[in-house]
């Protein structure tokens, strides 16, 4: 008997009254969740497919969601990894936002609680495919299309994870999709349903284990970057061996590696992979020379994206500035992640002039929440409806590789430094001074700043402080007077953010993070 709807009864009234014969001592406080379980089919049966087709259709639903789901992976990124961080400002004056920039976030924010929701969603879809693909009783199905698709899911759910597990910690680690729920079972699948956390290093050897897996099975690189494939897995495990709870900075360097063997490298010009085509490209861009296209697509150094045709379809752009497309388009209203002073001033102070006109611009608006309304900064990564989302490329594996010189156990300053000059010389910088080659201290701190103007508005320094111990020393000590002021000062507490009250509330199984 399926008592699917019988239990949701119980669950709502808060005590499985139905099933005391069961003796379970159990109090669930929220409602049955796809989220947990998967997604289901009329009957209540968990849906399996029944062709490869099927697969095939749902593996293509995961890769429109890298396009179509970029709230929580690339929107809320930017508003953690850089205005959480001295890179920018919250941008708007919105309760959402400002907790990231004033550091007031708690667990009813509702940022936190979307993505949180979200990144547990993107993981049931892709355990959908890798719990149900073995299954399919089709003889075309081959064994190993079916690991090639089991690969792509796991990639695409590692890829959820790694960003949960750097933003939480401790964090559901759900590889199972639920089976349903009858009388005689409720006490076993209650964990599937409100699963417990598993700790930051068991997770991240999951992802370990899903991108090994992905590394013999997953497809070649052949070109096209919104694929998951093996160079996909490889730039994935160089920036997890990167991580302290697995942290091997000689896999760092392998990984890294790897991926250069793939074909990868910086392109030549750093605009390339922002630029948009225009309707006449002898005049500047402007109401009445707008963009008709992305300059370039799959270049040599991107690694994994989201792409979008000449005809448009990222809805982003008119998050963070003007969208040079459609230049008055939803211009009215204050955008997110305002590049802040501090950056800004890095850029001036370095004499970083290509890299700062990529990464921030200048427009006339309404508004002067951080800059005067006739000269307002703007975020200018994504600049049109056309512009690509760049979730991995090498010029971050690249730059991990010097941090693994730096820091790892068999330390080379000389080749630290020697890439530091590949990203400066393409930013037009000269190369560093003998004196800080040679000097320990002084090369890590050029390398973490070329790594922040590299990087600037791509939602890694953030993570960056973090993984260096660097928070409460750079934070506490930032000196913008554009900033609004901190809330709660940054301390060991500050490295994990709050899980979402929501969550907590639906889910007793769930522990809050320390300081929250």
């Amino acid at each position: 008997m399926k008592v699917r709807t019988y239990i949701m009864g119980g669950l709502l009234m808060g005590g499985l009254l139905g099933f005391s014969a069961c003796s379970l001592d159990y109090n669930p406080l929220d409602i049955y969740s796809d989220v947990t379980e998967g997604v289901q089919d009329e009957t209540g049966d968990t849906q399996e497919f029944e062709t490869k087709a099927d697969v095939e259709s749902a593996l293509t639903a995961l890769y429109q969601k890298m396009k179509d789901r970029m709230e929580h992976m690339y929107l809320d990124r930017l508003l953690l990894g850089d205005a959480h961080a001295d890179n920018a400002y919250g941008g708007t004056t919105g309760a959402e936002v400002i907790p990231f920039e004033n550091n007031s976030i708690d667990g009813g924010n509702s940022v936190l609680n979307r993505d949180w929701e979200r990144y547990l969603a993107d993981v049931a879809d892709a355990n959908r495919i890798i719990c149900n693909i073995d299954a399919v009783n089709d003889a075309t199905f081959t064994e190993a299309e079916r690991n090639s698709i089991k690969a792509q899911a796991m990639i695409f759910r590692s890829f959820m994870w790694f960003h949960m597990v750097r933003i939480w910690g401790n964090i559901p680690v759900i590889t199972t999709v639920a089976p349903d729920i009858t009388a005689d079972n409720v006490g076993e699948v209650y964990d599937d349903y409100f699963p417990k956390q598993s700790t930051a290093l068991d997770a991240y050897k999951q992802i370990e284990e899903d991108l090994t897996f992905a590394l013999t099975n997953a497809p070649d690189n052949e070109g096209d970057k919104t694929k998951f494939t093996k160079s996909v897995a490889r730039a994935m495990l160089a920036k997890l061996y990167a991580e302290k709870p697995l942290q091997d900075y000689g896999k760092v360097i392998q990984y890294c590696d790897a991926v250069a063997a793939d074909g990868f490298d910086l392109v030549d010009n750093f605009g390339d992979m922002f630029d948009v085509k225009l309707q006449d490209d002898t005049k500047p861009v402007g109401a009445d020379n707008m963009a008709v296209d992305l300059k370039s697509r799959n270049t040599k150094e991107g690694i994994l994206e989201a792409q979008f045709p000449a005809a448009g379809g990222n809805w982003c752009a008119w998050m963070f500035g003007r969208t040079q497309d459609s230049w008055d388009y939803s211009f009215t209203w204050a955008k997110w992640v305002t590049p802040s002073r501090d950056l800004i001033n890095l850029y001036t102070q370095e004499g970083d002039t290509e890299r700062f006109n990529q990464t921030v611009v200048y427009y006339e608006c309404t508004w002067s929440n951080y800059y005067p309304a006739d000269h307002y900064a703007f975020m200018y990564k994504c600049r049109a409806a056309q512009s690509s989302i760049i979730y991995l490329r090498y010029a971050d594996i690249l730059l991990l590789k010097a941090e693994a010189y730096l820091k790892g156990t068999d330390k080379d300053l000389d080749a630290a430094a020697d890439i530091i000059d590949r990203i400066r010389e393409r930013a037009g910088l000269a190369e560093l001074p003998a004196s800080v080659r040679g000097n320990e201290t002084a090369l890590w701190e050029a390398y973490t700043k070329e790594r922040r103007m590299e990087l600037a508005m791509e939602g890694e320094r953030w993570f960056d402080l973090c993984r260096w111990g660097e928070v409460e020393k750079v934070m506490n000590n930032l000196q913008d007077e554009g900033r609004f002021t901190l809330i709660n000062p940054y301390d060991e507490n500050s490295y994990l953010l709050a899980i979402p009250q929501t969550a907590l509330d639906g889910n007793e199984n769930l522990a809050q993070n320390p300081g929250y």
